[in-house]
């Protein structure tokens, strides 16, 4: 099953989820900032991952990070989506972000 490493306290995450949900699509989501455990499971796959080197790079948390059952990795949720000929609603994201500079998660 494709699992979903996010916060409810993302803007993008949130978007993410309600996408899914929206589209069918199913998954499980791993809340990192519900639990210690939850956040070690993501930051071992964060900090060991070259997927993220970029969003570490820029400061970003690097969520939401899709994990595929095939144990490949995607910080793309819309072409995710795509991929999978489901639809994106334009009207999802909410404008706000995770940064203090405004941008990203």
């Amino acid at each position: 099953m494709l699992k979903v490493y996010g916060s409810d306290l993302c803007p993008d995450c949130v978007a993410c989820k309600t996408a899914f949900d929206a589209n069918g699509v199913i998954y499980d989501f791993v809340n990192v900032t519900e639990s210690m455990r939850n956040l070690k499971e993501f930051l071992n796959i964060r900090d060991t991952n070259p997927v993220f080197d970029d969003a570490r790079q820029k400061g970003y948390v690097g969520i939401p990070a899709l994990l595929r059952e095939d144990g490949s990795i995607t910080l793309d949720w819309e072409a995710y989506l795509k991929e999978n000929s489901n639809y994106v609603s334009a009207n999802l994201k909410t404008g706000s972000a995770c940064r203090i500079d405004g941008t990203g998660c």
